[in-house]
Protein backbone atom coordinates (compact mmCIF):
# COMPACT_ATOMS: atom_id res chain seq x y z
CA UNK A 1 0.00 0.00 0.00
CA UNK A 2 1.01 3.54 -0.94
CA UNK A 3 0.91 6.61 1.13
CA UNK A 4 -1.25 9.99 -0.04
CA UNK A 5 0.41 12.29 1.80
CA UNK A 6 -0.04 16.45 0.67
CA UNK A 7 1.40 18.01 -2.01
CA UNK A 8 4.24 18.57 0.05
CA UNK A 9 4.93 15.37 0.96
CA UNK A 10 3.96 15.49 4.37
CA UNK A 11 1.62 12.96 5.94
CA UNK A 12 -2.25 14.30 6.60
CA UNK A 13 -3.48 14.08 10.66
CA UNK A 14 -6.34 13.43 11.92
CA UNK A 15 -6.92 14.25 15.72
CA UNK A 16 -9.58 11.96 17.66
CA UNK A 17 -10.74 13.99 20.77
CA UNK A 18 -10.86 17.69 21.03
CA UNK A 19 -10.52 18.08 24.35
CA UNK A 20 -7.74 19.90 26.84
CA UNK A 21 -4.58 18.08 24.97
CA UNK A 22 -6.31 17.06 22.00
CA UNK A 23 -7.22 20.91 21.11
CA UNK A 24 -3.72 21.68 21.56
CA UNK A 25 -1.90 18.65 19.88
CA UNK A 26 -4.61 19.22 16.59
CA UNK A 27 -3.24 23.22 16.66
CA UNK A 28 -0.04 22.64 17.01
CA UNK A 29 0.32 20.26 14.26
CA UNK A 30 -1.41 22.60 11.98
CA UNK A 31 0.56 25.62 13.20
CA UNK A 32 3.65 23.79 12.20
CA UNK A 33 2.85 23.12 8.59
CA UNK A 34 0.49 19.87 8.47
CA UNK A 35 -2.76 19.67 7.46
CA UNK A 36 -4.99 18.48 10.22
CA UNK A 37 -8.40 17.42 10.85
CA UNK A 38 -9.54 17.06 14.31
CA UNK A 39 -13.01 15.11 15.57
CA UNK A 40 -14.93 15.17 18.47
CA UNK A 41 -18.54 14.11 19.73
CA UNK A 42 -18.96 17.26 20.59
CA UNK A 43 -20.63 19.54 17.77
CA UNK A 44 -19.80 22.63 20.04
CA UNK A 45 -16.29 21.78 20.03
CA UNK A 46 -16.18 21.09 16.22
CA UNK A 47 -18.09 24.65 15.77
CA UNK A 48 -15.19 26.73 17.79
CA UNK A 49 -11.85 24.82 15.48
CA UNK A 50 -14.07 25.65 12.58
CA UNK A 51 -14.70 29.32 13.16
CA UNK A 52 -11.00 29.42 14.54
CA UNK A 53 -11.62 29.78 18.24
CA UNK A 54 -10.27 27.59 20.59
CA UNK A 55 -12.50 24.74 22.18
CA UNK A 56 -10.66 25.17 25.87
CA UNK A 57 -8.91 28.00 27.52
CA UNK A 58 -5.30 26.80 27.33
CA UNK A 59 -2.29 29.26 27.22
CA UNK A 60 -1.10 29.97 23.88
CA UNK A 61 -4.19 27.80 22.13
CA UNK A 62 -5.77 30.62 20.59
CA UNK A 63 -2.29 32.05 19.00
CA UNK A 64 -1.83 28.23 17.59
CA UNK A 65 -5.09 28.02 15.97
CA UNK A 66 -4.95 31.26 14.07
CA UNK A 67 -1.08 30.32 13.16
CA UNK A 68 -2.64 27.55 11.75
CA UNK A 69 -6.13 28.42 10.78
CA UNK A 70 -6.01 27.31 7.07
CA UNK A 71 -4.61 24.16 7.57
CA UNK A 72 -6.83 22.97 10.13
CA UNK A 73 -10.28 22.02 10.67
CA UNK A 74 -13.11 19.48 12.37
CA UNK A 75 -15.43 17.08 11.72
CA UNK A 76 -17.90 14.96 14.08
CA UNK A 77 -17.44 12.56 11.09
CA UNK A 78 -15.45 9.13 11.55
CA UNK A 79 -15.17 8.72 8.08
CA UNK A 80 -14.72 12.08 7.01
CA UNK A 81 -11.40 12.54 9.21
CA UNK A 82 -10.09 8.82 8.32
CA UNK A 83 -10.24 9.38 4.70
CA UNK A 84 -8.74 12.77 4.79
CA UNK A 85 -5.67 11.73 7.11
CA UNK A 86 -2.74 9.34 6.74
CA UNK A 87 -2.31 9.39 10.46
CA UNK A 88 -4.34 9.41 12.78
CA UNK A 89 -3.62 10.30 16.96
CA UNK A 90 -6.42 9.37 19.40
CA UNK A 91 -6.07 11.56 22.58
CA UNK A 92 -9.46 10.51 24.43
CA UNK A 93 -9.47 10.03 28.29
CA UNK A 94 -8.99 6.95 29.79
CA UNK A 95 -10.43 7.28 33.60
CA UNK A 96 -9.61 5.11 36.28
CA UNK A 97 -11.41 2.05 36.75
CA UNK A 98 -12.41 0.68 40.20
CA UNK A 99 -9.47 -1.57 40.66
CA UNK A 100 -7.53 1.49 40.21
CA UNK A 101 -6.05 0.80 36.74
CA UNK A 102 -7.29 2.97 33.86
CA UNK A 103 -10.31 1.88 31.77
CA UNK A 104 -9.49 1.91 27.72
CA UNK A 105 -12.95 2.06 26.77
CA UNK A 106 -13.21 5.11 25.20
CA UNK A 107 -9.61 4.24 22.93
CA UNK A 108 -11.50 1.03 22.14
CA UNK A 109 -14.77 2.89 20.87
CA UNK A 110 -12.50 5.60 18.59
CA UNK A 111 -10.04 2.68 17.76
CA UNK A 112 -13.03 0.81 16.47
CA UNK A 113 -14.81 3.60 14.51
CA UNK A 114 -11.56 4.46 13.26
CA UNK A 115 -11.18 0.85 12.22
CA UNK A 116 -14.85 0.86 10.18
CA UNK A 117 -13.89 4.07 8.38
CA UNK A 118 -10.28 2.73 7.11
CA UNK A 119 -12.28 -0.01 5.59
CA UNK A 120 -13.49 2.13 3.08
CA UNK A 121 -9.77 3.35 1.84
CA UNK A 122 -7.04 1.87 0.41
CA UNK A 123 -3.71 3.60 1.44
CA UNK A 124 -1.19 2.48 4.29
CA UNK A 125 -2.73 4.56 7.73
CA UNK A 126 -1.13 4.64 11.13
CA UNK A 127 -2.67 5.00 14.07
CA UNK A 128 -0.89 6.54 17.34
CA UNK A 129 -2.68 6.51 20.84
CA UNK A 130 -1.23 9.32 22.97
CA UNK A 131 -4.05 8.68 25.53
CA UNK A 132 -2.16 7.08 29.01
CA UNK A 133 -2.40 3.25 28.84
CA UNK A 134 -1.75 0.11 31.60
CA UNK A 135 1.11 -1.30 30.24
CA UNK A 136 -0.05 -4.45 27.95
CA UNK A 137 -2.97 -2.76 26.57
CA UNK A 138 -1.69 -1.84 22.62
CA UNK A 139 -0.59 -5.22 22.27
CA UNK A 140 -4.02 -6.47 23.58
CA UNK A 141 -7.10 -5.19 23.22
CA UNK A 142 -5.81 -1.69 21.39
CA UNK A 143 -4.11 -3.92 18.74
CA UNK A 144 -7.25 -6.30 18.94
CA UNK A 145 -9.84 -3.72 18.38
CA UNK A 146 -8.06 -2.07 15.19
CA UNK A 147 -7.10 -5.14 13.75
CA UNK A 148 -11.09 -5.93 13.59
CA UNK A 149 -12.48 -3.48 13.03
CA UNK A 150 -10.40 -2.00 9.80
CA UNK A 151 -9.85 -5.98 7.91
CA UNK A 152 -5.76 -5.18 8.19
CA UNK A 153 -3.03 -6.31 9.90
CA UNK A 154 -0.96 -4.29 12.10
CA UNK A 155 2.55 -4.15 10.65
CA UNK A 156 1.72 -5.38 7.29
CA UNK A 157 -0.83 -2.37 5.93
CA UNK A 158 -1.81 -0.87 9.23
CA UNK A 159 0.87 1.04 11.63
CA UNK A 160 0.56 1.09 15.17
CA UNK A 161 2.13 3.46 17.48
CA UNK A 162 2.09 4.76 21.31
CA UNK A 163 3.45 8.66 21.11
CA UNK A 164 2.07 9.73 25.00
CA UNK A 165 2.55 13.88 25.61
CA UNK A 166 4.37 15.00 28.73
CA UNK A 167 2.83 17.96 29.41
CA UNK A 168 0.57 19.90 32.26
CA UNK A 169 -2.43 21.65 32.04
CA UNK A 170 -1.88 25.84 31.69
CA UNK A 171 1.49 24.41 29.97
CA UNK A 172 0.20 22.26 27.30
CA UNK A 173 1.33 23.88 24.14
CA UNK A 174 5.05 24.96 25.89
CA UNK A 175 5.53 21.51 27.06
CA UNK A 176 4.40 19.78 23.65
CA UNK A 177 6.95 22.47 21.41
CA UNK A 178 9.48 22.20 24.37
CA UNK A 179 9.83 18.69 25.53
CA UNK A 180 12.89 16.96 27.50
CA UNK A 181 12.01 13.73 25.25
CA UNK A 182 10.07 12.51 22.64
CA UNK A 183 8.55 8.63 23.47
CA UNK A 184 7.30 6.48 20.51
CA UNK A 185 6.12 2.39 20.94
CA UNK A 186 5.80 1.05 17.06
CA UNK A 187 4.36 -1.68 15.91
CA UNK A 188 7.42 -1.74 13.23
CA UNK A 189 9.76 0.69 11.84
CA UNK A 190 7.68 2.01 9.29
CA UNK A 191 5.00 3.39 11.45
CA UNK A 192 7.62 4.52 14.19
CA UNK A 193 9.51 6.68 11.41
CA UNK A 194 6.35 8.07 10.01
CA UNK A 195 5.42 9.56 13.61
CA UNK A 196 8.77 10.41 14.11
CA UNK A 197 8.66 12.62 10.98
CA UNK A 198 5.47 14.60 12.33
CA UNK A 199 7.25 14.90 16.19
CA UNK A 200 11.06 16.36 14.74
CA UNK A 201 8.82 18.73 12.39
CA UNK A 202 6.81 19.88 15.68
CA UNK A 203 9.03 19.97 18.71
CA UNK A 204 11.74 23.27 19.43
CA UNK A 205 14.86 22.35 20.39
CA UNK A 206 16.48 19.32 20.52
CA UNK A 207 14.49 16.87 22.61
CA UNK A 208 16.02 12.87 22.87
CA UNK A 209 13.77 10.57 20.60
CA UNK A 210 13.03 6.88 22.11
CA UNK A 211 11.49 4.62 20.17
CA UNK A 212 11.11 1.12 20.99
CA UNK A 213 8.02 -2.09 21.57
CA UNK A 214 4.73 -0.71 22.50
CA UNK A 215 4.51 -2.33 25.92
CA UNK A 216 8.14 -0.76 27.04
CA UNK A 217 6.50 3.04 25.82
CA UNK A 218 3.48 2.25 27.76
CA UNK A 219 5.76 1.08 31.19
CA UNK A 220 7.72 3.76 30.44
CA UNK A 221 5.73 6.48 30.06
CA UNK A 222 3.85 6.08 33.59
CA UNK A 223 7.39 5.38 34.90
CA UNK A 224 7.98 8.91 34.58
CA UNK A 225 4.87 10.14 35.87
CA UNK A 226 5.52 8.45 38.89
CA UNK A 227 8.73 8.92 39.48
CA UNK A 228 8.28 12.79 39.49
CA UNK A 229 5.51 11.92 42.32
CA UNK A 230 8.37 10.28 44.25
CA UNK A 231 10.57 13.19 44.08
CA UNK A 232 8.09 15.67 45.36
CA UNK A 233 6.88 13.29 48.48
CA UNK A 234 10.49 12.62 48.99
CA UNK A 235 10.31 16.98 49.07
CA UNK A 236 7.91 17.14 51.24
CA UNK A 237 9.04 14.82 53.65
CA UNK A 238 11.87 16.62 54.33
CA UNK A 239 10.15 19.48 54.69
CA UNK A 240 8.49 18.20 57.22
CA UNK A 241 11.41 16.97 58.72
CA UNK A 242 12.55 20.89 58.71
CA UNK A 243 9.58 21.69 60.65
CA UNK A 244 10.25 19.41 64.35
CA UNK A 245 14.12 20.66 63.14
CA UNK A 246 14.72 24.18 64.83
CA UNK A 247 16.71 26.56 62.13
CA UNK A 248 16.05 24.02 59.14
CA UNK A 249 15.46 24.90 56.10
CA UNK A 250 14.17 22.27 53.70
CA UNK A 251 14.54 24.81 50.15
CA UNK A 252 18.40 24.92 51.35
CA UNK A 253 18.23 21.32 51.94
CA UNK A 254 16.18 20.26 48.51
CA UNK A 255 18.89 23.02 46.66
CA UNK A 256 21.34 21.18 47.65
CA UNK A 257 20.16 17.63 46.95
CA UNK A 258 19.64 18.23 43.59
CA UNK A 259 22.38 19.54 42.87
CA UNK A 260 23.67 16.22 42.92
CA UNK A 261 23.32 14.88 38.87
CA UNK A 262 21.71 11.90 40.05
CA UNK A 263 19.07 13.65 41.89
CA UNK A 264 18.08 16.78 40.00
CA UNK A 265 16.29 19.77 41.21
CA UNK A 266 13.15 19.41 38.58
CA UNK A 267 10.14 18.58 41.37
CA UNK A 268 12.50 18.46 44.27
CA UNK A 269 10.67 21.25 45.88
CA UNK A 270 8.51 21.46 49.77
CA UNK A 271 5.16 22.75 49.41
CA UNK A 272 1.67 20.74 49.57
CA UNK A 273 0.66 17.86 48.23
CA UNK A 274 0.66 17.24 44.29
CA UNK A 275 -2.78 17.17 42.75
CA UNK A 276 -4.18 17.37 38.75
CA UNK A 277 -5.82 14.65 36.85
CA UNK A 278 -2.16 12.63 35.86
CA UNK A 279 -0.30 12.19 38.83
CA UNK A 280 -2.31 11.10 41.71
CA UNK A 281 -4.40 8.29 39.27
CA UNK A 282 -0.94 7.30 37.94
CA UNK A 283 0.70 6.54 40.64
CA UNK A 284 -2.07 4.63 42.19
CA UNK A 285 -2.02 2.56 38.98
CA UNK A 286 1.32 1.57 38.60
CA UNK A 287 0.57 0.27 42.56
CA UNK A 288 -2.59 -1.39 40.95
CA UNK A 289 -0.30 -2.85 38.36
CA UNK A 290 2.21 -3.99 40.67
CA UNK A 291 -0.75 -5.84 42.52
CA UNK A 292 -1.62 -7.54 39.68
CA UNK A 293 1.57 -8.90 38.24
CA UNK A 294 2.91 -9.88 41.77
CA UNK A 295 5.61 -7.35 42.33
CA UNK A 296 6.02 -5.30 45.75
CA UNK A 297 5.12 -1.59 45.11
CA UNK A 298 5.75 -0.06 48.16
CA UNK A 299 7.25 2.86 46.56
CA UNK A 300 4.41 3.89 44.88
CA UNK A 301 2.17 3.26 47.58
CA UNK A 302 4.71 5.50 50.25
CA UNK A 303 4.41 8.17 47.92
CA UNK A 304 0.26 8.20 47.71
CA UNK A 305 0.82 8.04 51.70
CA UNK A 306 3.31 10.99 52.09
CA UNK A 307 1.13 12.93 49.70
CA UNK A 308 -1.97 12.33 51.82
CA UNK A 309 -0.57 13.26 54.98
CA UNK A 310 0.59 16.65 53.42
CA UNK A 311 -3.68 18.14 54.19
CA UNK A 312 -3.03 16.49 57.67
CA UNK A 313 0.03 18.95 58.28
CA UNK A 314 -1.40 21.88 56.38
CA UNK A 315 -4.55 21.56 58.90
CA UNK A 316 -2.05 21.39 61.74
CA UNK A 317 -0.59 24.45 60.89
CA UNK A 318 -3.70 26.20 60.75
CA UNK A 319 -4.65 24.62 64.21
CA UNK A 320 -2.20 25.85 65.78
CA UNK A 321 -3.37 29.82 65.23
CA UNK A 322 -6.70 29.66 64.45
CA UNK A 323 -9.85 28.00 66.34
CA UNK A 324 -13.14 27.00 64.54
CA UNK A 325 -15.15 29.73 63.58
CA UNK A 326 -12.04 31.81 62.55
CA UNK A 327 -12.23 32.96 58.59
CA UNK A 328 -9.65 30.93 56.77
CA UNK A 329 -8.78 32.18 53.35
CA UNK A 330 -7.73 30.03 50.28
CA UNK A 331 -5.98 31.52 47.95
CA UNK A 332 -5.95 28.49 45.01
CA UNK A 333 -8.26 26.35 44.01
CA UNK A 334 -6.53 24.70 40.88
CA UNK A 335 -4.43 22.23 41.02
CA UNK A 336 -1.89 24.12 39.99
CA UNK A 337 -1.22 27.64 38.76
CA UNK A 338 -2.29 28.70 34.44
CA UNK A 339 -5.55 26.73 34.78
CA UNK A 340 -8.99 26.49 36.63
CA UNK A 341 -9.01 22.45 36.57
CA UNK A 342 -9.94 21.53 40.22
CA UNK A 343 -9.08 17.66 40.07
CA UNK A 344 -7.36 16.16 43.27
CA UNK A 345 -6.60 19.85 44.13
CA UNK A 346 -5.13 20.75 47.25
CA UNK A 347 -7.13 23.78 48.36
CA UNK A 348 -10.29 22.03 47.47
CA UNK A 349 -9.48 19.27 49.48
CA UNK A 350 -8.02 21.77 52.42
CA UNK A 351 -11.76 23.41 51.99
CA UNK A 352 -13.29 20.73 52.39
CA UNK A 353 -11.49 19.46 55.60
CA UNK A 354 -11.86 23.04 56.99
CA UNK A 355 -15.64 23.60 56.25
CA UNK A 356 -16.30 19.91 58.26
CA UNK A 357 -14.02 21.08 60.81
CA UNK A 358 -16.03 24.09 61.79
CA UNK A 359 -14.26 27.14 60.37
CA UNK A 360 -15.59 30.01 57.93
CA UNK A 361 -14.08 29.26 54.51
CA UNK A 362 -13.59 32.04 52.32
CA UNK A 363 -11.30 31.40 48.94
CA UNK A 364 -10.28 32.96 45.84
CA UNK A 365 -8.71 31.58 42.41
CA UNK A 366 -7.95 33.65 39.31
CA UNK A 367 -9.66 30.83 37.03
CA UNK A 368 -11.55 28.42 38.71
CA UNK A 369 -14.48 29.72 40.42
CA UNK A 370 -16.89 28.33 38.73
CA UNK A 371 -15.88 24.64 39.00
CA UNK A 372 -15.39 25.42 42.22
CA UNK A 373 -18.47 26.84 43.05
CA UNK A 374 -20.08 23.15 42.18
CA UNK A 375 -18.05 21.31 44.25
CA UNK A 376 -18.48 23.66 47.57
CA UNK A 377 -21.81 24.62 46.60
CA UNK A 378 -22.94 27.35 49.16
CA UNK A 379 -20.77 26.39 52.09
CA UNK A 380 -18.06 28.93 51.07
CA UNK A 381 -17.71 32.14 50.02
CA UNK A 382 -15.88 32.74 46.85
CA UNK A 383 -14.63 36.06 45.91
CA UNK A 384 -13.42 36.70 42.34
CA UNK A 385 -10.58 39.54 44.00
CA UNK A 386 -8.06 37.82 46.13
CA UNK A 387 -7.98 40.92 48.07
CA UNK A 388 -11.24 40.76 49.27
CA UNK A 389 -11.21 37.29 50.66
CA UNK A 390 -7.88 38.43 52.63
CA UNK A 391 -9.65 41.29 54.39
CA UNK A 392 -12.21 38.85 55.27
CA UNK A 393 -9.96 36.35 56.97
CA UNK A 394 -8.10 35.80 59.86
CA UNK A 395 -5.60 33.08 58.80
CA UNK A 396 -4.59 32.97 55.12
CA UNK A 397 -3.13 29.57 53.28
CA UNK A 398 -1.76 29.82 49.45
CA UNK A 399 -2.47 26.59 48.13
CA UNK A 400 -1.83 27.52 44.37
CA UNK A 401 1.61 29.91 44.10
CA UNK A 402 -0.63 32.47 41.32
CA UNK A 403 2.00 35.45 40.81
CA UNK A 404 -0.31 37.43 41.46
CA UNK A 405 -1.21 36.59 45.27
CA UNK A 406 2.13 37.41 45.88
CA UNK A 407 1.27 41.50 45.96
CA UNK A 408 -1.42 41.12 47.98
CA UNK A 409 0.68 41.16 51.33
CA UNK A 410 3.10 44.51 49.76
CA UNK A 411 3.61 46.81 52.32
CA UNK A 412 1.74 49.90 51.63
CA UNK A 413 -0.73 52.58 53.23
CA UNK A 414 -3.92 50.21 51.67
CA UNK A 415 -2.82 47.10 53.93
CA UNK A 416 -5.21 46.05 56.69
CA UNK A 417 -4.43 46.94 60.51
CA UNK A 418 -5.71 43.78 61.50
CA UNK A 419 -2.81 41.07 61.92
CA UNK A 420 -3.11 38.10 59.73
CA UNK A 421 -1.08 34.58 59.96
CA UNK A 422 -0.52 33.76 56.28
CA UNK A 423 0.78 30.00 55.81
CA UNK A 424 3.10 30.06 52.57
CA UNK A 425 4.27 26.71 51.80
CA UNK A 426 5.05 27.63 48.11
CA UNK A 427 7.55 30.54 49.78
CA UNK A 428 5.94 33.28 47.22
CA UNK A 429 5.23 35.72 49.98
CA UNK A 430 8.39 38.32 50.73
CA UNK A 431 8.68 38.03 54.64
CA UNK A 432 7.98 41.75 55.94
CA UNK A 433 10.72 44.20 55.72
CA UNK A 434 9.54 45.98 58.05
CA UNK A 435 9.20 46.09 62.28
CA UNK A 436 5.39 45.49 62.93
CA UNK A 437 4.43 44.89 59.78
CA UNK A 438 1.09 43.25 59.85
CA UNK A 439 1.12 39.78 59.14
CA UNK A 440 2.50 36.71 60.68
CA UNK A 441 4.46 34.86 57.69
CA UNK A 442 4.18 30.88 58.23
CA UNK A 443 6.53 28.80 55.23
CA UNK A 444 5.99 25.39 56.66
CA UNK A 445 9.69 23.41 55.93
CA UNK A 446 11.74 26.73 56.80
CA UNK A 447 12.49 26.34 60.41
CA UNK A 448 10.64 24.55 63.34
CA UNK A 449 6.92 24.58 62.54
CA UNK A 450 5.38 27.33 65.24
CA UNK A 451 2.83 25.00 66.00
CA UNK A 452 5.10 22.15 66.33
CA UNK A 453 7.50 25.16 68.74
CA UNK A 454 4.16 25.07 70.57
CA UNK A 455 3.81 21.05 71.42
CA UNK A 456 1.07 20.33 68.92
CA UNK A 457 0.93 17.22 67.72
Amino acid sequence: MTHSFDELGRPRLSVIGLGKLGAPLAAVFAAKGFSVIGLDLNAEAVEAVNAGRAPVAEPLLQAMIDRGRERLRATTSFDEAVADSDVTFIIVPTPSDASRLFSNAYVVDALTSVGGALRKKDSYHVVAVTSTLIPGSMDGEIRLALERSSGRKVGVDLGLCYNPEFIALGSVVRDMLHPDLILIGQSDDRAGSVVETIQRACVEGEPEFHRMSLVNAELAKIAINTFVTTKISYANMIGEMCDRLPGADALVVTNAIGADSRIGRKYLRPAIGYGGPCFPRDNKALAALGGKLGVNCAIARATDEINDHQLDRLMAAIESCAAPGDVIAILGLSYKPDTGVIEESQGLALAARLLSSGYDVVASDPLALPAAQSMLQSHARLFDDPAAAVAEADVVVVTTPWPQFAKLFAPGPSRAAKRLTVIDPWGIVERPAAAGFPFHLMQPGAGAAPHLRKGAA
